[in-house]
Parts: structure tokens; C-alpha cells; sequence
């Protein structure tokens, strides 16, 4: 695989912080990397594989001299630096939901449809935190016996809003087993000791914009436009890891064994499905490993055809850090990258 240079766009971030460690843990070919920031942590030095990197103001100029930029900073700093990264010929792979919606903008988890890539016009979406782990355990069951609905529970971490998020957490847990907990400042209740039904602004329809985004990411990622996809999205007091309670309607009824052997044999799965021995997907062990955690496979009671099962995963690994840089391998391994200012103007020719 040949190199690239790269940039990281929200480096001193949550997610970008699990950026770092896995070009190391992975040994990423990167030529040189770019740190970026606010204005505020311009000059800071930071530590990347052994090398002392000072982050720096995402310019024009940084994007001529980068292959790949990612972006882990927003949607509002995604919608005003991804334009100007791709005018100078950059690939951006974008965790924000900026772009993730557009039609001609590739919506990619490498394990399911890294054919997609072929498409891109300079800009490759990762998937939301919780769609990412859904579609992971969807797709080999859907290649399996056709999925007709999908109803998604989902109980995310913190660290999904931030660092900000996980020092109110940190600190309402430490102040409130001594004494009144302050005024939350992240989230509109306190997240210590409560769990809040609420992630992201409500919509008319009564869903929130994040239970609409994995209606219409795990539609879009599986290729499945006319899906029913129902979601319920949950904020607990876990610091990092992402949870859910997935019920699943098929076409037909289906072989739980089946199943089971289905998943096992899934890449970037892990099926941990021992209940009687206290054995089952939890946060606390997805934290800091690549895999999905699926496990408490069962049949629904109330449906023939339906199956239930639990998932849990890293939400700045496999939901987010971790994705975008397989979508930066696949796109190196298929020769997808290169700077695309030539290439663009010759489609268009």
C-alpha cells in the first residue's frame, strides 16, 4: 500500500485523539501529518508515533500539500472547510453529518459497501456513531434471509457529544456522591445517575435528528431504500461505548444457530453470546477494541419471524476514528486517491 500525506481536522478532540492511536496501532503509510484545530490549540505539541507534531490553523495551503483530510470537528467546520479542501485537490472522509445525506457523497462502511467508493467526487461520509454497529450485524443477516424492519434502541456514551460531555459527566459523579450536583452545561438534564431520552434536536415527526439519521444512514449504507427502520436513541452515564437493543423482522422465520454462525463468520464482528455464564456484550469491554460486540441472540416471542440481539462498540473506534481510516486504506488500496483537481476536470470534459 502506498503512503499519503494526511490531516486531521479536530485532532485534540475525543475522536481525534483515537485518530492518533490507530495510524499507529494499524502502521497507517502516512507520509507526513497535518494536526488541526480551533484557534486555541494553535502551537500545541502533540506526540504521534513518536514524533512531536505542533497543531496548526487548517489552511488552503495545508490541503494542497494533503492527500486525505479528515474531518472530525462538526458539521458547521465541515461545511466550511471541505469545500475548500477538495477545490485543492484533497479527499475528505468526514465523521460530521455534513455531508452524509447527499446523493452524489458515498455513505461507506468498508466491510459493506466499500464499492461505493468509486463514486466519490472528493467526499466520503462515515456513518453515524450507533448506524455504524447496526449496519455491521444487518448486512451479513440480510445477505442471509431479506430484513423487512428494524427496531433500534440505542443507549450512547458521552464521549458521543465530546470531551466537554465526558468532564460534566466526570464531575457531576464526583460531586454528586457527596453533595447537589451543578446546573448541566453539555445537556439539557443531568446525565449522572439518569439516563436521557433525548440526542439531538426533536423533529416534527417526534423523532429526534439522530434517531432520523440511522432510519436514513442504514437505508442508505445496505442499499435498501424502502426498509422500515424505527429508532430510539438514548443518552446513559457511560463514559465510552455504545449500545443497542435491536429487534429484527425478516422475511421469513429463521434459524437462531443460523444466525449465530452468520455472525461468527462476519469480519470486524464478534459474537459474545454466553448469558447463563453472564457473558454478553457490554461497553465496558467494547471500549478500545475494533470489533462489534453482538451477543443475547434470541427469537422474539411475539413475532415468528423476528430476532432479538444486543450490540455493543467503541463509538470513536468502530463509529467513528476506526471507519474513517479503513475508508482511507480502501480508498489507497483501490488507487482512489491521487489529487483530483485533473481528474474532476476531465469528467467534466
Amino acid at each position: 500500500m502506498d503512503g499519503c500525506s494526511i490531516a486531521i481536522i479536530g485532532a485534540t478532540g475525543a475522536v481525534g485523539s483515537v485518530f492518533l492511536r490507530l495510524l499507529e496501532e494499524r502502521n497507517f503509510p502516512a507520509r507526513s501529518i497535518r494536526l488541526c484545530a480551533s484557534e486555541r490549540s494553535w502551537g500545541r505539541k502533540m506526540k504521534v508515533s513518536g514524533r512531536q507534531l505542533i497543531v496548526e490553523p487548517a489552511t488552503p495551503q495545508l490541503f494542497q500539500e494533503t492527500d486525505v483530510v479528515f474531518v472530525s470537528a462538526g458539521s458547521d467546520t465541515s461545511r466550511d472547510i471541505t469545500p475548500i479542501a477538495v477545490d485543492q485537490g484533497a479527499v475528505v472522509i468526514d465523521n460530521s453529518s455534513a455531508f452524509r445525506a447527499e446523493p452524489d457523497v458515498p455513505l461507506v462502511v468498508p466491510e459493506i459497501n466499500g464499492e461505493d467508493l468509486t463514486q466519490h467526487t472528493g467526499i466520503v461520509a462515515v456513518p453515524n456513531c450507533s448506524t455504524a454497529p447496526l449496519v455491521m450485524v444487518l448486512n451479513p443477516l440480510n445477505h442471509m434471509t431479506p430484513i423487512q424492519r428494524v427496531i433500534a434502541s440505542t443507549y450512547q456514551s458521552v464521549s458521543g457529544t465530546g470531551t466537554a460531555a465526558m468532564e460534566e459527566l466526570r464531575s457531576q459523579v464526583q460531586v454528586g456522591s457527596a453533595g447537589t450536583v451543578s446546573a448541566p452545561t453539555v445537556y439539557p438534564h443531568q446525565i449522572a445517575f439518569n439516563v436521557i431520552p433525548h440526542v439531538e434536536s426533536f423533529q416534527k415527526n417526534g423523532y429526534t435528528s439522530e434517531e432520523m439519521k440511522m432510519v436514513n444512514e442504514t437505508r442508505k449504507i445496505l442499499h435498501l431504500p424502502d426498509l422500515r427502520v424505527s429508532a430510539t436513541c438514548v443518552r446513559v452515564p457511560v463514559m465510552v461505548g455504545h449500545s443497542e437493543a435491536v429487534n429484527i423482522e425478516f422475511n421469513e422465520p429463521v434459524d437462531l444457530q443460523e444466525v449465530r454462525e452468520v455472525l461468527l463468520a462476519a469480519p470486524g464482528i464478534k459474537v459474545v453470546d454466553d448469558p447463563l455464564r453472564n457473558s454478553y456484550p457490554m461497553p465496558l469491554d467494547a471500549e478500545g477494541i475494533d470489533d462489534v460486540l453482538v451477543g443475547r441472540i434470541r427469537q422474539d416471542t411475539s413475532n415468528p419471524t423476528g430476532v432479538v440481539l444486543w450490540i455493543a462498540s467503541d463509538n470513536l473506534r468502530k463509529g467513528a476514528a476506526l471507519n474513517a481510516i479503513q475508508i482511507a486504506e480502501q480508498l489507497l488500496s483501490r488507487n482512489l486517491l491521487g489529487k483530483l483537481t485533473g481528474r474532476l476536470q476531465s469528467d467534466a470534459s
